[in-house]
């Protein structure tokens, strides 16, 4: 038997070093023989230090951490070249906890002979779903609604009044997996569906009744704009100002991607000035969102802290799916979902996975 030594980032836990999110499905990993596993106490929130909830988003993975592992499992940390200093020595694999990889540098994972692998399923539903609620909230200015029926101020009924989104046009933007299961979610509601994806698949689209146009349509038509792209350097700000002020006085935005796809100053400005009617935002350039954001000071976007897709059936679903891989490569063998498959044909890390393959008789 060869022990297969795996680190998990510490950002799973609570102050007392046990999960912080209920059942995280790794019970296969913790039940495995051949598997120790250890949390990265450098990543762990300590008691009565609230100062790390400002770093939740921006903590690294370091050298450090890599010394005598084969395996990481990666929540939140970035994992930049600087974790590579040293050389990578054993590690193997890294999974990433999630579908978006944006935060680890690949190039490094494969030039140190580590295969790195993700979840890229995982979220579809749950972003999807995420999505469909800011849509109705903000259509049913459910915000405005829930804030006068507290104040007892039920003579302001006709000013909350909202729209339906059935027959109304929703622009997507990023056709992947989750912007595809929108589409299918929001089927009943007879919506004009219109989608701005370069790398879409035509057939899929047509399938799902989605006419593919231009990023500028998007904007312009839409009475609900989703944003559903992958952030890479290319993406950075690819919705600017001159988009936002495409769009219609009574539009909706939306994203549950990532902050940086957005200029954020510029989606502030066309809120506060109310060229659009809201926007629901998972997701934000900076975060956490400082508490003093000006985005935290209006009263037409939704705000939810980079979790609203993450239910109690995600987590465990994620962490099962991370264990069958990180077993995977405990046995000797390529975890499905590999991003960087040139790895696997550098003698390096062919030579590092090897090693394990005796723990396939067990």
């Amino acid at each position: 038997m060869r022990t297969f030594r795996l680190a998990i980032t510490g950002d799973y836990c609570d102050a007392q070093g046990n999960s912080a999110y209920g059942d995280i499905g790794f019970g296969a990993i913790e039940a495995c023989p051949f598997i120790a596993h250890h949390y990265i106490a450098d990543h762990m929130p300590k008691a009565n230090d609230p100062g790390y909830w400002d770093h939740l988003y921006s903590m690294e993975v370091e050298a450090a951490h890599i010394r005598q592992i084969d395996g990481l499992i990666v929540l939140r940390p970035y994992v930049r070249a600087s974790a590579f200093a040293e050389g990578a020595g054993d590690l193997t694999v890294i999974a990433r906890a999630g579908a978006g990889y944006d935060k680890i540098d690949v190039q490094a994972c494969t030039d140190n002979d580590v295969l790195l692998f993700n979840l890229p399923n995982v979220l579809n539903h749950s972003t999807a779903s995420t999505a469909l609620m800011f849509m109705l909230a903000l259509a049913k200015k459910l915000m405005a609604s829930d804030r006068i029926t507290r104040e007892g101020r039920w003579d302001l009924q006709p000013q909350v009044m909202g729209m339906e989104i059935e027959g109304k046009t929703l622009g997507i933007i990023g056709l992947g997996a989750s912007g595809r299961e929108l589409a299918r979610l929001v089927a009943p509601f007879g919506m004009r569906l219109i989608a701005y994806s370069p790398h879409a698949d035509p057939a899929q689209a047509d399938a799902l009744g989605v006419e593919l146009t231009t990023l500028e349509a998007v904007m312009r038509e839409s009475d609900i704009v989703s944003l559903h792209a992958s952030l890479t350097p290319e993406k950075y700000h690819m919705i600017r100002a001159e988009h936002l002020a495409l769009m219609k006085p009574s539009a909706y935005f939306v994203n549950v991607a990532r902050g940086a796809l957005v200029d954020q100053a510029a989606l502030v400005e066309v809120l506060r000035e109310r060229r659009i009617a809201g926007a629901g935002l998972d997701v934000y350039e900076v975060e956490p969102l400082p508490a003093d954001d000006p985005l935290t000071a209006l009263d037409n976007v939704l705000l939810t802290p980079h979790f609203a897709p993450a239910t109690a059936d995600v987590w465990k679903a994620g962490g099962e799916q991370v264990s069958r891989g990180i077993l995977q490569a405990a046995r000797g063998e390529v975890p499905d979902n590999a991003i960087n498959r040139a790895v696997l044909d550098r003698p390096g890390f062919r030579t590092k996975l090897a090693r394990f393959m005796e723990n396939q008789r067990i």
